[in-house]
């Protein structure tokens, strides 16, 4: 018997874009829907993506457009709230050695790029549009859409995000929960001086942080204890991020400087969350933060649903049938890897909000990034 070849990919994001690109090299028949009308394309400051994120854009064929639009580096810096580095830690390059540790880029080309590719990839594209309904039986899924459509497919996948609507319609119960912090970010000129991340722990904020995302740009942040959103204006968002930003030193002031565009800065809490059991309802399965989602601590949040989408491919690629028993394999070929980055982002917060001064984040970063050199 031939294996199954239509999918319903929900979800125009990280994992679902690139799942869409790896099921179309292979001949199968995806449909892509996303809410957005705009597929986000111009939503968000920076993205950070170390060398396993970009091991699997190299396998979508993205990668030197990805190299052109961004900003390559291999080392982080620790300095001191005014600006003076303490230690330079070069970093590991988790995806090989022929791969840069890490690229900054603004997120908004990461996902042009990303739209370009599934574009060319020959699979239909639905923006603006959702899934109404899925009614499952043991050999697919029956889909109503809200443009008033229906059509039947073997296979669906949620990569719809951290709120997933999929995964609350086919009865998983998990939600994002709140760690206690919050972020807000900004995408800035580039100071000269800025050639990597450099990281300042203490003063009024837990952390504050840039990454380079071009020759001229790059995105900061700051990090502090999650607060009301109600009790925030939108208006006021630039003013909240320069009145904890003024107090470091270094290149700071500079990117201070520009912080002026409330609608250019983002606030966001950090949530937690790792579906446990199996990522599946018959024949609808997670991917990406619709299954699992960590605080930015690690910077590897798109690298999960990247290598979420690279392994799901290939197991519906590789000759099995689908069902329970390969849905359940990728679920467990997944889950201790995701559990471990999880974990470790959350910890590292956790350690920052209870005060502990002796904690050995370097090291537990480093037993992760060491763990993340091994393929997914």
């Amino acid at each position: 018997m031939h294996p199954p070849r239509t999918v319903l990919v929900i979800g125009g994001g990280a994992a679902g874009n690139s799942l869409t690109l790896l099921l179309r090299r292979a001949g199968i028949a995806v449909d892509l829907i996303e809410a957005k009308a705009d597929w986000n394309a111009t939503a968000g400051s920076g993205i950070t993506l170390q060398g396993n994120a970009l091991r699997v854009l190299r396998t979508l064929g993205v990668w030197e457009r990805v190299a052109d639009s961004g900003y390559a580096f291999d080392s982080a810096g620790l300095t001191t709230p005014d600006g003076t580095v303490l230690h330079v830690q070069h970093d590991l390059r988790i995806g090989g050695d022929d791969l840069p540790a890490t690229v900054g880029m603004q997120r908004p080309h990461l996902q042009q790029i990303l739209i370009d590719a599934v574009r060319g990839s020959g699979a239909s594209v639905r923006l603006g549009t959702k899934a109404v309904s899925l009614d499952q039986d043991a050999d697919g899924v029956s889909v109503r859409f809200t443009d008033g459509s229906a059509k039947r497919y073997d296979l669906v996948v949620a990569a719809d995000g951290v709120g997933s609507a999929t995964r609350a319609a086919v009865g998983i119960t998990d939600r994002p929960e709140p760690t206690g912090m919050a972020i807000w970010r900004v995408a800035a000129p580039r100071p000269a001086g800025v050639t990597r991340t450099d990281l300042a722990y203490g003063g009024p904020a837990y952390i504050a942080g840039y990454c380079p995302t071009s020759d001229s740009t790059l995105y900061a942040y700051v990090v502090e204890d999650r607060r009301d959103r109600a009790t925030i204006p939108p208006e006021s968002y630039a003013d909240e991020m320069r009145a904890l930003a003024r107090h470091y030193g270094g290149n700071w002031p500079e990117i201070t400087a520009n912080i002026t565009d409330p609608a250019q800065v983002n606030y966001a809490w950090f949530d937690r969350m790792l579906v446990e059991g199996s990522w599946h309802r018959g024949r609808v399965v997670l991917a990406g933060d619709a299954a699992h989602c960590c605080p930015p601590t690690l910077a590897q949040g798109a690298a999960m649903s990247l290598e979420d989408a690279a392994v799901l491919a290939e197991l519906l690629t590789g000759g099995r049938p689908w069902d329970d028993d390969l849905f359940q394999a990728y679920y467990e070929r997944r889950v201790p890897r995701v559990r471990a980055v999880v974990e470790a982002s959350v910890q590292i917060g956790q350690w920052q909000l209870d005060g502990v001064r002796d904690a050995d984040v370097p090291g537990l970063m480093t037993r992760t990034m060491t763990m993340l050199r091994e393929l997914p």
